[in-house]
């Protein structure tokens, strides 16, 4: 181990996913940041910590709390399964939301395109608006009687 490791991560064959800390490292301090990343004491062992649920997507959730506590400057150290900086996680499976098949056949219709529309509408200038006349028109302004004049 590195002098100055605050963390160290791994896999127990009876625990699971365990992280302990070294002495450079407050045990106040560490009690608080292991338990954020859902680790909990083990009974009998004061330096031990296990992974809460590690059937819940353990791996993947040890590989985050190593993440995250390197980000915050802590000197970590993790088996090589569960370093991200190592391994690359599994390949995460895509699961449908089924969005298409809940929608109505209207909304399905809507969100389609449309092939009534499948070109732009032609336009000149022409079509769009009356030609302009040839001449220039006259207009006649009379002034009523009695006004005032300006």
């Amino acid at each position: 181990m590195h002098p100055g490791t605050h963390f160290v991560f791994g896999y127990h064959d009876v625990l699971g996913f365990v992280a302990s800390f070294t002495s450079s490292m407050p045990g106040h301090q560490a009690h608080w940041y292991l338990q954020r990343e859902q680790f909990e004491p083990v009974p009998g062992e004061p330096r031990l910590y296990r992974l809460s649920e590690p059937e819940r997507d353990g791996a993947r959730r040890t590989r985050q709390a190593v993440h995250d506590l390197r980000r915050q400057g802590f000197a970590v150290q993790a088996d090589i399964r569960l370093d991200p900086s190592l391994s690359a996680g599994p390949p995460r499976p895509v699961r449908l939301n089924g969005l298409q098949e809940r929608r109505s056949p209207l909304a399905q219709a809507a969100a389609g395109r449309t092939t009534q529309r499948s070109t732009p509408p032609i336009t000149t200038p022409s079509a769009a608006r009356p030609p302009k006349p040839t001449y220039a028109p006259i207009v006649h302004l009379t002034v009523a009687a009695g006004g005032r004049s300006r």
